[in-house]
């Protein structure tokens, strides 16, 4: 097995320098991503209000849940202060990263049907084609300076299904849809309750008969969050990936938490910190599944293992320029896979892959917003260490 070197100052701008070399090719890949779409309300909860405009926001999520368990028998109140509301759901904040880059992005999922909700308007005026599906679902992100809540109401994204893609799309458009795709991203299975029947379509109706036009297919799979789906139901879920290897080259993107979880449905020891060996965790997952690329990004780096053309194994690692005091924190996630995917595009080495997927997110957390290709460059230039 090899392994990338660990000078990341010189990884850092080694990657701006080819990413800037390989910036015609990358804009100049279609790209599809889909099927899922939320609304998403972004809140702070109140600790004191000083005034009609200024307040003291509760900072930690440990502090907000002791004061629910203290309120526990008795009943309390919060204040929800609206930052904002936005565009949601993993795939159209992946594809919107997309588009801000510069890629042309066909975008097939539930963001409003028979009219396009308000909210995506922002992406269907980037995107080269916006195809809805079904109406969206709804997300109350309540966040904190060390993580978030999400509080989904999903009714709509039961419409999410084969026979609404057969019904809206057809056949014969999603192959040609896939044909000219550079790579087909499909995530958030935990919250489309139909994901597993989709793939199951996409298997026997439409992956054989793709022809991709640039000679090898990519499938970029996010699962997020299986925590409240059967352990039956990830499995069935990782044998449904590992089929897709057939078809195209596959990779899986994964949190901390979402590896431990994929790592434990498929029986795999984690040791009792699982930090400390995502590159490993990497490797058996991908080994597992058979699959192309595993990719497992904690909040202060990221790792991955691929195999290469030649049949070896390659593993990475790569530090997040994590910030304490981030201005958004949802949609991180999936700023990290947009900036995956353009590594791919790119053809960049494993460990140069990884870094542009933590540019990006590391980009978005400070902006509130995704980088323009040329602002991406710079930021991994100049890209800081995680902040301890």
């Amino acid at each position: 097995m090899i392994k990338y070197p660990t000078d990341y100052p010189a990884v850092r701008k080694q990657t701006a320098d080819a990413l800037r070399a390989a910036a015609d090719k990358v804009i100049a890949s279609p790209i599809m991503v889909g099927f899922d779409g939320m609304v998403d309300t972004i809140l702070a909860v109140v600790n004191k209000r000083r005034g009609p405009e200024d307040y003291e926001p509760i900072s930690q999520m440990s502090e907000f849940g002791q004061k629910i368990v203290a309120a526990a028998g008795k009943s309390s109140n919060y204040e929800m202060v609206v930052k904002q509301v936005k565009l949601g759901g993993n795939g159209p904040i992946m594809a919107n990263a997309l588009c801000h880059i510069g890629l042309p992005v066909t975008y097939i999922g539930g963001i409003g049907h028979p009219e396009l909700h308000p909210a995506y308007q922002p992406l269907a005026d980037g995107c080269a084609e916006c195809l809805p599906i079904a109406d969206p679902g709804y997300t109350d992100a309540v966040e904190f300076d060390d993580g978030k809540l999400m509080f989904g109401k999903l009714n709509n994204t039961r419409l999410i299904n084969p026979d609404a893609i057969r019904k809206h799309i057809g056949d014969d458009k999603l192959k040609a849809i896939f044909a000219r795709s550079a790579v087909v991203s499909m995530v958030n299975w935990t919250m489309l309750a139909y994901t597993s029947d989709i793939w199951k379509y996409l298997l026997a109706d439409i992956l054989p008969d793709v022809k991709w036009e640039n000679g090898q297919g990519r499938i970029f799979i996010d699962l997020t969050d299986p925590e409240k789906r059967t352990r039956d139901d990830l499995i069935e879920a990782t044998q449904l990936i590992s089929k897709m290897q057939e078809y195209a080259d596959v990779t899986l993107g994964l949190n901390l938490k979402e590896s431990e979880q994929v790592a434990a449905a498929l029986d795999i020891a984690t040791g009792s910190d699982p930090g400390a060996g995502i590159e490993a965790t990497a490797e058996a997952i991908r080994e597992k599944l058979e699959i192309n690329t595993v990719l497992i990004h904690p909040l202060k780096s990221a790792a991955a293992a691929r195999l290469e053309p030649d049949g070896s194994v390659v593993t990475a690692f790569s530090p997040a320029p994590y910030t304490k005091k981030p201005v958004l924190s949802t949609g991180a996630g999936d700023n990290f896979n947009a900036g995956c995917c353009i590594g791919w595009l790119a053809g960049l080495p494993l460990d140069q892959m990884l870094t542009v997927g933590n540019a990006v997110s590391g980009y978005y957390v400070r902006n509130a917003g995704s980088p323009t290709l040329d602002q991406l460059i710079d930021f991994v230039a100049t890209m800081p260490d995680p902040e301890v």
